[in-house]
């Protein structure tokens, strides 16, 4: 039995048969549409999520499975005090696999330790989201054509930023990537996350200014200062509007940038820039469904 907690789980190898069975489902989706018949997935999410929890759900409908899902842990058992462990075992003898976000890091693991079925992290906190991953490596593959020699900017909350620290992870294991962190002093990269850039043998340069980064770059990847993730609403209010992606700020950069983010967006990225051609969030989104379809088959051992 297999499950994903961290997307350095996946080797290079699963990496590219995943991306290869997304890329069949997008041009034969109808071949796809009875391989889950009989399972069901359960998506356990105990923290808010649009995209997430209803892409989960759509890949395994679209697969020709059944969806179980928890969307308000104040509506489960967890209210009433019942610990991860107790809810997998539980979850276990009703389901096929399991998608599970939880707003305390090592919460999917707890699961996966204790469920006789599969189960993929769908966010723990501010450490992984190796799903969100899955489907930024699609989309950097459909809109640039190679994961190697990319200067990738990531902007905004690097700190908290889940999907950020996922994403470097498995980019490091790629050839000639440069990452370029632009971020406020108090929302840098982790050092944890900067060690495997520099043990991985590529390079980083940290700075605060998006317009002066953006020539260099072939992806920027955008994301939100989150809220939930501060203990101090001051600080969150000093520090939200810290980058607002225009189309002004897009006038130096490269005709072939792609433009990232995991959604959901605030203000970070205006709206205007939603009509430039380089802009892939909305792609990114459904690139996410294709990659989940693939993985729910992988994990439940389906060809």
């Amino acid at each position: 039995m297999r499950h994903l907690i961290d997307i350095l789980e996946l080797s290079v190898n699963e990496l590219d048969e995943l991306i290869s069975t997304a890329c069949d489902i997008i041009e034969n989706g109808e071949k796809y549409a009875h391989k889950c018949a009989g399972k069901k997935l359960a998506t356990l999410f105990f923290e808010p999520s649009t995209r997430t929890r209803l892409s989960f759900e759509a890949a395994m409908y679209e697969l020709g499975g059944n969806v179980l899902t928890m969307a308000d842990a104040g509506s489960s058992s967890a209210a009433k005090g019942e610990s991860v462990a107790d809810t997998a075992k539980m979850i276990s003898c009703y389901a096929d696999i399991i998608a599970m976000r939880h707003p305390k890091e090592g919460a999917p693991l707890v699961a996966a330790n204790n469920a006789t079925i599969p189960v993929i992290n769908a966010g723990d906190g501010g450490h992984h989201h190796p799903t969100q991953t899955l489907a930024d490596l699609l989309t950097i593959h459909r809109e640039k054509g190679r994961f190697n020699d990319l200067t990738i900017g990531l902007c905004g909350d690097l700190k908290f930023g889940r999907t950020v620290h996922s994403l470097i992870g498995a980019m490091t294991r790629y050839k000639h990537i440069k990452f370029v962190l632009i971020s406020p002093e108090e929302l840098r990269v982790p050092d944890y996350v900067k060690n495997i850039i520099t043990d991985a043998g590529h390079e980083f340069i940290e700075t605060t200014s998006l317009e002066e980064s953006m020539p260099m770059l072939d992806i920027l990847y955008m994301t939100r200062v989150q809220r939930e993730r501060f203990f101090n609403e001051e600080e969150y209010l000093r520090l939200k509007d810290s980058y607002i992606l225009n189309v002004e700020k897009l006038n130096n950069a490269k005709e072939d940038l792609v433009i990232m983010h995991p959604l959901p967006r605030v203000n970070e990225i205006s709206v205007a820039v939603d009509n430039d051609k380089r802009a892939c969030y909305f792609k990114q989104a459904l690139y996410g469904k294709y990659m989940r379809m693939a993985l729910i088959l992988k994990l439940l051992g389906i060809k």
